[in-house]
């Protein structure tokens, strides 16, 4: 918005007096300035709108009295009845605020809009869950069945768009993969199609199954959208882009706001989610933003670099899957259910293991530092 609004007044005074005086309305074109403008915002808006959020949460009663799971048991179990009362659906504060702060500074372009778009649906998904959860004071929600369903819509909506565009249907027919710079598949719509749908349904997943100990899934998001906000201005650039030899998507740019945005807010919900928690995510902020990283990936033809720089997310969804399927096989083999892990995520595990849950999140943002660093690589190592 910002942007058509210097433009109009820059048009408007043209040739006259007020010309000169009005030329730095010249730098709201540049994605840099926007970003940064972005960023600011969304970090200010949380600041001034966590207190007011976080109240009125516990004023509705939106708070975590629930946990019913077995395997909690002394430490951990303490740790957790610490945190009952706490307000959840924090997504309420994080994804307007990000929404808002996209919409003021980026330029409305259908990757904006689609990214944004998928954003919301994904929140909606996450507060009807939160909802059931609060509503029953059980932490089953909506069935996982709904969940999938919804998410592979979205995914399938962002990847048929994209195949039907013939301005960005190579992002889909075209398969690239890190650290090589040709398409190791072409003319595979199809396959372009279903890995859209992974991204998205994988990584909104991975980031609600991170969400999990104060600090680990927000802080994580952030360090992973850092990675995306040098991809997409880059990949927004075409001389960068082709000096990198990475693929060149026309208002790519454009996203780089989009994640700018994303960290500004998940830096301003950390102050409130940092240990001890004043307020949780929920799954209203974590699918929608684990969906926004999947479909930014897809946008810019990077979907396996996420596999890279969001790594932490990654091994919190095996860790399930692994200990999901070993119990599972065992159970049928010999008849009890035995566990790869003390307990999954990959976070509780260690919570198990004795390590203190500031150790845990510390520990998990250096992975990810780590993760970040090795996506990067993969703009020159190729």
């Amino acid at each position: 918005m910002i942007y058509y609004l210097s433009e109009w007044v820059a048009g408007a005074v043209e040739g006259t007096p007020w010309a000169e005086r009005l030329s730095f309305l010249r730098l709201f074109r540049y994605i840099t300035v926007r970003s940064g403008g972005a960023a600011l915002t969304a970090l200010l808006l949380s600041w001034w709108l966590g207190p007011r959020v976080i109240e009125w949460l516990r004023r509705l009663k939106f708070g975590q009295e629930y946990r019913d799971r077995a395997e909690e048991t002394g430490d951990l179990r303490a740790r957790v009845l610490s945190k009952r009362g706490t307000p959840t659906m924090g997504g309420l504060l994080l994804v307007p605020v990000m929404t808002v702060s996209t919409l003021l500074w980026a330029m409305w372009i259908p990757l904006v809009c689609l990214t944004v778009l998928c954003v919301l649906v994904l929140c909606g998904l996450g507060f009807y869950d939160d909802f059931a959860k609060v509503s029953h004071q059980n932490s089953r929600g909506t069935s996982e069945a709904v969940k999938l369903t919804v998410q592979t819509l979205v995914g399938l909506f962002v990847g048929l768009y994209l195949w039907w565009n013939p301005a960005t249907s190579r992002l889909v027919t075209e398969i690239m993969v890190p650290f090589y710079k040709h398409p190791v598949l072409t003319g595979a719509g199809v396959v372009g199609v279903l890995l859209t749908v992974l991204a998205v349904v994988g990584s909104s997943n991975a980031v609600n199954l991170t969400d999990g100990l104060d600090g680990l899934a927000i802080g994580c998001t952030v360090i992973t959208a850092f990675v995306f906000l040098v991809f997409t201005y880059l990949a927004g650039n075409a001389r960068t882009a082709a000096y990198l030899q990475i693929t060149y998507v026309p208002g790519a740019g454009e996203l780089t706001v989009f994640c700018a945005a994303m960290i500004g807010a998940g830096l301003g919900f950390l102050w409130y989610n940092c240990h001890p928690a004043q307020v949780f995510m929920g799954d209203t902020g974590s699918l929608a933003l684990g969906g926004g990283l999947g479909v930014v990936a897809v946008l810019i033809h990077q979907p396996f670099v996420l596999v890279i720089a969001g790594g932490v997310f990654v091994l919190e969804a095996v860790s399930v899957l692994l200990q999901r399927g070993y119990y599972r096989y065992t159970r049928r083999r010999t008849g009890t259910g035995r566990r790869l892990f003390l307990m999954a995520p990959l976070h509780h595990h260690f919570e198990k293991k004795g390590w203190y849950e500031s150790q845990v999140v510390t520990r998990f943002y250096i992975l990810g530092v780590l993760f970040a660093v090795l996506a990067l690589a993969t703009l020159k190592i190729r």
